[in-house]
């Protein structure tokens, strides 16, 4: 999409804070012509969408009491529209699959870039049993390489120049992503999909 292009997105949250604290990230992603729209109730939100098409709308799941998303595509049957939830508490799962994406309050500027360039550049649904690797980011196989080498967060962020917050998150993505949970399964499918060689971790199997 070109930068030229304005993108209008809904930030739908109760709390100031984080719905402040969002738009402020969505304001520095130079690499998105963002136009952010502030809405902080039920009302608010289908007012808006009553008169408007955003692009993208960032929602967390409890706004409201419960937001339920499966509902709202019913009465509003607009397409187009791209769901994000943000996660700032515990969510079912089940329910964020629901959505086209996640954001975490814990989230830096440059995983929200991705995942928000990410959704952008996949306009079509992923049809089911797709290569879940298409949907790690360079970053995340990179990670991935590291673990099954045996390094630490710590050597991990150093080696790719970033916080060790940043590589939990992008940990917990993976993990997210590839309903794996452990190193050793991470080993294998990182094998598998020949992101690294055998003689590249032998010595920490």
């Amino acid at each position: 999409m070109s930068n030229n292009t304005s993108l209008k997105v809904v930030v739908a949250e109760s709390s100031v804070i984080i719905r402040s604290g969002i738009i402020a990230v969505l304001k520095r992603l130079s690499s998105l012509n963002i136009h952010p729209i502030e809405v902080s109730s039920p009302e608010g939100l289908h007012g808006y969408i009553h008169m408007h098409t955003p692009d993208i709308l960032i929602v967390n799941p409890t706004f409201g009491g419960w937001f339920d998303l499966p509902s709202f595509k019913t009465e509003n049957s607009k397409g187009g529209i791209r769901y994000v939830a943000i996660v700032s508490t515990v969510i079912d799962i089940n329910i964020l699959k629901e959505y086209d994406e996640q954001i975490s309050i814990c989230d830096d500027q440059e995983l929200i870039s991705t995942k928000i360039n990410h959704l952008l550049c996949n306009d079509e649904p992923e049809e089911e049993g797709e290569n879940e690797q298409e949907a790690l980011s360079q970053r995340e196989k990179e990670i991935i390489t590291c673990v099954v080498k045996g390094m630490t967060n710590k050597t991990i962020a150093d080696q790719l120049f970033l916080s060790i917050h940043t590589v939990i998150t992008h940990r917990r993505n993976i993990a997210r992503k590839l309903q794996i949970h452990s190193p050793a399964g991470l080993t294998i499918y990182a094998i598998v999909n020949k992101l690294v060689e055998i003689q590249d971790i032998k010595e920490t199997l």
